[in-house]
């Protein structure tokens, strides 16, 4: 590549130039689409963390609602949180929480728009046992 570079005879001029527009292309691409993983990681933490507050509290009901409003505004997102079960949980029953958020990847300069739906998904087990 270097050789290239360093060559006066000018046959190297296109290739380097069509190699610094494909990489430039590429680093795009990746700053567009890498916020992405970084929502999908943040939605399965947030999931993570609702459902061990659910294990501790052994319900879904206000503890939980209170550490949902705590991680939004913590974390900027506002996803929509759907749990399989709701009110007081037996010991050792197994629950599962479902948080969905929605991205828009906008490439080249807005020219073209994709939403996609991101899910993050935890499960557990009660820890508490109601008489």
């Amino acid at each position: 590549m270097l050789k290239r570079l360093r060559s006066r005879r000018g046959e190297g001029y296109i290739d380097v130039a069509v190699l610094v527009l494909v990489s430039m292309l590429v680093i795009a691409l990746a700053v567009k689409v890498f916020p992405v993983y970084i929502e999908k990681n943040q939605l399965d933490s947030f999931a993570a963390q609702l459902c061990r507050e659910a294990e501790i509290s052994g319900r879904v009901g206000p503890e939980t609602d209170a550490r949902a409003r705590e991680l939004e505004e913590q974390t900027g997102l506002n996803p929509a949180i759907s749990w399989s079960r709701t009110g007081n949980i037996p010991l050792d029953q197994e629950f599962t929480v479902t948080v969905t958020g929605q991205v828009n990847i906008g490439l080249f300069g807005g020219f073209a728009s994709f939403p996609i739906t991101l899910k993050g998904q935890a499960s557990g087990k009660s820890e508490v046992y109601w008489k």
